[in-house]
Formats: structure tokens, C-alpha cells, sequence
């Protein structure tokens, strides 16, 4: 792909597009080993090799990161007042990240941070079903029964029930009405997993998301954490 100078750069977070030709026509960008004094010069990504001040500065379309949300952070790509997931990415490059999907404010878990439009587009689309998976505390004595209505469908107050959900009782403690569940949801109405169990007279207390279809979030992530995606990760 080929692409400005002053674009390659700035999207690679070495500076604004003001910035990075100032760089340029100060002679401090240098393209396969010679100076170039033009920020309008084409550069082949992947291909040509950039470097600003002696240092290599390779290109990347895509970023993509995983990420333990921790609570009381919001699932936005920027906020004047509030820090954002993005805000957490620290070693990205481009600017233009934004994370798939949302997760509430006091939601741990799960997040995936990139700038790939195509690739959020069918992780989130309803047409593609792609399963979200939840560990949840919950108040209350989760049943045989709430399984069965969870597979059904519950009217959380919405125009339609939501879609069949796989709810899975991982232990109940009864002397303190509590329950741990997992739930296995293919949609992502608005803060869905908390309204399903009120619709069933019970209250999620602790909610944390560990998959969004074959992506499983990484054990040794404390909330805050990330990581870029590997290999395999990413072809899945």
C-alpha cells in the first residue's frame, strides 16, 4: 500500500501530520537509507524502510490488543473528562483504536482494542451470532428453572426476548444466597446480562467476561493489563 510520508508517519504516532513534516524538512526522516526532504513523497508499507532520527519505524495497519478490563474504566476510545480502555493501551502506535463492543463501566474481563473496522463488524454483528461468554456472581439461588427460561428466551422489556442462552450453575451457597454462574450469550443489548437475571428476580453483583467467540482472555492478565494478540490468536 502505498501512502505519504507524513501519513505513514503520523499514523505510527510519531507525531502530527504538522509534526512529522517538520520532521521530514528538517531531514531527520530517512527512506531506504537516504534523506528525504518532501512530506508528500509516496512510501511503500512493508516494503520501504522508514526511519526518523536513526531509528526504524515500521508500519502496521492493524493494531490489535487484549485487554482485562478492570472496573470503573469506560469502553470508549476517548473521553474528555474520564480515562478510556484506549487510554490504557500504552505501547500502541496509531491513534485510531477503539475497542469491540462495550463492556459497563463496573465490568471486568475481556475487551478487544484495534483499529480493524471489518473485523468489529463481524464480531458484533447480531447475523453472525458470535458467542460472548460470562462468569458472574449473582444474589440469589440460581435453578434448574432459570436454566430452562435462559434457553428459552427471557423479556427483559425489550421488543423481543433474547435469544437462547446456555446458563451454566458452577455453585450455589445457600447460606449466603449467592450463586456462580457462566453464561453464554449471542447478542449485546444494553447491560443484558444484569437485566436477564432481574427478569428472573435475582441481581448480578460481580460480572466478568471471559470469551468473545475463540478469543479467551489470558489468564496471567491482572484487570488493567494487555497484550498484543499472537499469531494464533489472531488467524482464529
Amino acid at each position: 500500500m502505498k501512502i505519504r510520508l507524513d501519513k505513514y508517519l503520523a499514523d505510527m504516532g510519531v507525531g502530527t501530520r504538522t509534526e512529522t513534516r517538520r520532521m521530514v524538512s528538517k531531514g531527520q526522516v530517512r527512506v531506504n537509507g537516504a534523506a528525504v526532504l518532501k512530506a508528500e513523497q509516496k512510501v511503500e508499507t512493508g516494503h520501504d524502510e522508514v526511519s526518523v532520527n536513526g531509528v526504524f519505524v515500521p508500519y502496521e495497519e492493524f493494531e490489535y490488543y487484549m485487554l482485562n478490563k478492570p472496573a470503573g474504566i469506560i469502553s470508549a476510545s476517548g473521553d474528555k473528562r474520564e480515562k478510556t480502555v484506549v487510554d490504557l493501551i500504552e505501547s500502541r502506535r496509531r491513534k485510531d483504536l477503539f475497542p469491540v463492543g462495550r463492556l459497563d463501566r463496573d465490568t471486568e474481563g475481556l475487551l478487544l482494542i484495534t483499529n480493524d473496522g471489518a473485523l468489529s463488524h463481524r464480531l458484533l454483528s447480531p447475523r453472525k451470532h458470535v458467542d460472548k461468554v460470562y462468569y458472574a456472581r449473582v444474589r440469589g439461588i440460581v435453578t434448574a428453572d432459570d436454566v430452562r427460561r435462559f434457553e428459552e428466551g427471557v423479556d427483559i422489556g425489550d421488543e423481543k426476548h433474547t435469544l437462547p442462552a446456555r446458563l451454566v450453575i458452577q455453585s450455589n451457597d445457600e447460606s449466603n444466597m449467592e450463586s456462580e454462574i457462566t453464561l453464554t450469550i449471542r447478542e449485546g443489548r444494553f447491560h443484558q446480562v444484569k437485566r436477564m437475571f432481574q427478569a428472573v428476580g435475582k441481581e448480578v453483583v460481580y460480572l466478568k467476561r471471559i470469551q468473545m467467540g475463540s478469543l479467551v482472555l489470558d489468564s496471567t492478565l491482572r484487570p488493567g493489563e494487555y497484550k498484543k494478540l499472537d499469531r494464533k490468536e489472531l488467524e482464529e
